[in-house]
């Protein structure tokens, strides 16, 4: 891997974690987004800008996170399975425990007082549908929320990451045997929404790209002859607004609203990828030539630990105190993730300098 292919894998790993505070920061009546969401609330300049950022044109990054995880995993092929399934559990398996605990702590801390825990109360954020005090719901409750349904959801990323790493050698022969079929069943798997024993098929699909693109030595880190950047950034933030239009505009109950959805998106994903990939070489080496943006880009894991439950909570709490200014959810979501994000920095910085083994342990050891 050059210099250049590093720099821009560092690069867009930093900008896709850095906006999913955006993409998780909605404020939204319907506030569980699936890539086939429709809306049934009124068409504003609010609900417009949310759903075409949120659900629209940033749903390029967790995608585009599995194929580079996908294509570094492929480079260490040379390393024994066994060695590499056991660093990637210190890696992937021992922080998502901690940063699962992490989310229970923080919600559990939020719930002690009356204010925070009504903005806990309105995020409704437990997947199991408690809205109880986590000093009621016992020690199983507690386990069941730390493994299987933490509030911190995002951290389903880096457990089916684990997952994939361990299925690996099976990934590789049917990516470079079976290629055809291989896409065509993952790429079912993407749209049916399959998921068994944290295999997400979303992750397998892209995960794989990453690997076939790899094991096929595609030159990354150079525009391709028949790239064209007009057409892909056409395609990518023309089919976005398109896609958010529509999903005020159709009807939810119709059978075919989710196709026509998710069809839009499947277009807005693939070409958002190559505009962003092949589209910012530019603002690539302008951004990795700062010392301040390699700096704050090395917090990228913490950025993705602990962002969430706190974007949710500081929203509803924004909302309690806001909610008399003209276009508060608006203002909402233009500066709390902002909030969100310059606070996960500092506290990265101040955990890395203050307990620099713990760090080291609960990220895996990223971001020296």
């Amino acid at each position: 891997m050059n210099r250049f292919l590093s720099q821009k894998f560092r690069f867009y790993s930093f900008v896709s974690i850095a906006l999913l505070v955006y993409v998780h920061g909605y404020n939204l009546q319907e506030t569980y987004l699936t890539p086939f969401s429709s809306v049934k609330e009124t068409l504003t300049i609010t609900t417009f800008v949310e759903y075409f950022l949120a659900n629209g044109a940033l749903r390029f990054r967790i995608p585009l996170l599995f194929m580079i995880s996908g294509y570094i995993y492929a480079l260490q092929d040379n390393k024994p399975y066994a060695q590499r399934i056991k660093k990637r559990f210190i890696t992937l398996i021992i922080p998502f425990l901690i940063w699962s605990a992490v989310g229970l702590a923080l919600t559990w801390l939020w719930q002690q007082f009356p204010t925070t825990a009504q903005a806990v109360r309105d995020a409704n954020l437990d997947q199991l549908g408690g809205i109880r005090s986590y000093s009621e719901i016992g020690f199983g409750g507690i386990l069941k929320r730390l493994i299987v349904r933490p509030v911190s959801f995002q951290l389903w990323f880096i457990r089916s990451l684990f997952i994939y790493n361990i299925l690996y050698p099976f990934i590789r022969w049917a990516v470079i045997k079976y290629p055809t079929i291989w896409f065509a069943l993952t790429f079912i798997f993407w749209h049916t929404i399959f998921s068994i024993f944290f295999i997400e098929g979303l992750g397998l699909f892209f995960f794989s790209a990453g690997v076939w693109v790899c094991k096929r030595n595609y030159p990354l880190h150079k525009k391709p002859s028949w790239f064209s950047l007009y057409l892909s950034w056409l395609f990518y933030i023309g089919i976005s607004v398109i896609k958010t239009f529509m999903a005020f505009e159709l009807e939810p109950d119709n059978p075919s609203t989710p196709y026509i959805l998710y069809t839009l998106q499947d277009i807005s994903v693939f070409s958002g990828i190559l505009a962003i990939w092949f589209g910012g070489d530019k603002i690539v080496k302008w951004c990795m030539s700062k010392s301040w943006f390699v700096w704050a880009s090395s917090f990228s894991f913490v950025i993705f630990a602990l962002h969430v439950p706190l974007i949710q909570y500081a929203t509803r709490l924004a909302f309690i105190y806001w909610h008399n200014i003209a276009n508060y959810r608006l203002l909402t979501y233009m500066t709390v993730p902002v909030i969100i994000l310059f606070f996960c920095i500092v506290f990265g910085a101040l955990f890395r300098a203050l307990f620099p083994k713990v760090y080291s342990v609960s990220t895996g050891g990223r971001g020296f």
